[in-house]
């Protein structure tokens, strides 16, 4: 079988270069081991969020949320894309002076938000704590259900047709020219991309990546309990602790009616299993900001990995120069179902050498000196 690319991993960001490959012309072989959406696909929030953490992260970010913007009109309901906005909860002071420093960074690169004061914040969110010291709005943030949308990128986007879509085919091997599965088959293709997360490293074991592990828990419907994504100030300084476990108020209001809870991080374990004191804490945090939350009923809890780069930045590009068209399309982190548009852009501007709408140069695996990755 020979194809112009073939893609290893049908998660979203996997799925989403396939789309825009496809798009162009390209005819596009997807292999997964598993199934579309899975991974840590499955495993996030779905929250479509701009993040300022460094100019390149911004650009990115906000890069793709236009473009998810751009794509809601096309998706069905299953979809569950819903533009609810981002409401950063700012605690004390303190916090509510980072909300006007990040404020100020939106409105300079024209990203709408609103700085909210205790009563605006309370109007917003009547079921926060009170003593809450206001907030920041970021009103077109949004969310989706990234497994659905793989699934219609893969099967149903313009492009489709192009597209062939191989499940339980575990690569083992890539190089220039093919991706060899666990049977021995090789699949052909004159570009082969590796989009499937920590797996990755399986393939290209000089890549900088290290696992992030998450836990979420989902509740029972309680239908307006919350409007709004929120997340607490702290959250980003959460999200680069380098070592040890941490936990962050983050909230997201599903159209079922549900609440999905969040956050935590940890290094120190390659363990999938739920771990009570770690999610206890989280649920903690969370009841901090949300003092009915112990009356909620949870009904399920999970874990998943991110997969997250040296420096905090996708790496989207050629994997080395010994094997040029040999691509890379990982460590997204915790950003993944943001960044899968704006990603696969990049990408695909690069193999058709055509020209990107961002800077590149930033999230090229190049800055970490990769080796050879044939394996």
């Amino acid at each position: 079988m020979t194809a112009d690319v073939v893609i290893v991993g049908a998660g979203i960001v996997g799925a989403a270069c396939a789309a825009e490959l496809a798009a162009r012309g390209l005819r596009v072989t997807v292999l997964d081991a598993h199934g579309i959406g899975g991974g840590a696909t499955a495993a996030g929030m779905g929250h479509i969020v701009v993040m300022n953490d460094s100019p390149a992260e911004f650009a990115l970010s906000r890069y793709s949320r236009e473009l998810w913007i751009e794509l809601a009109p096309q998706l069905r309901t299953r979809d569950a894309f819903a533009r609810c906005g981002t409401l950063w909860v700012a605690a004390d002071t303190e916090e509510l002076d980072a909300a006007r420093a990040m404020h100020a960074a939106f409105a300079a690169q024209g990203v709408s938000a609103a700085l909210l004061d205790a009563r605006a914040l309370y109007d917003c969110e009547p079921s926060l704590a009170p003593g809450m010291a206001g907030g920041l709005l970021v009103e077109h943030d949004s969310i989706v259900y990234a497994p659905a949308v793989a699934q219609w990128l893969l099967t149903q986007s313009p492009g489709a047709a192009r597209i062939d879509v191989r499940l339980r085919a575990q690569a083992i091997a890539v190089d220039a020219a093919r991706v060899t599965l666990a049977d021995g088959e090789c699949i052909g293709g004159a570009h082969v991309v590796v989009a499937n997360g920590l797996q990755a490293a399986a393939l290209v074991p000089s890549l900088p990546l290290q696992p992030k592990k998450g836990h979420l828990l989902i509740t029972d419907r309680y239908p307006s309990f919350i409007r709004h994504q929120l997340l607490e100030l702290g959250y980003i300084r959460s999200a680069h602790h380098a070592t040890g476990t941490s936990v962050a108020f983050n909230a997201q209001p599903r159209p079922t009616g549900q609440l999905l809870i969040g956050s935590s991080r940890q290094f120190d374990t390659i363990d999938a299993a739920v771990e009570m004191p770690v999610l206890a804490r989280m649920l903690q945090r969370a009841a901090r900001y949300l003092p009915a939350l112990p009356t909620l009923n949870g009904i399920r809890a999970w874990t998943g990995f991110r997969a997250a780069s040296a420096d905090g930045l996708p790496l989207i590009g050629p994997a080395s120069g010994a094997s040029p068209r040999v691509w890379l399309a990982v460590g997204h982190e915790g950003l993944g179902v943001t960044t899968s548009l704006g990603t696969a852009q990049l990408l695909a501007a690069q193999i058709t050498q055509t020209e990107a709408a961002i800077a590149i140069d930033p999230f090229l695996p190049a800055r970490f000196e990769l080796g050879a990755c044939h394996v």
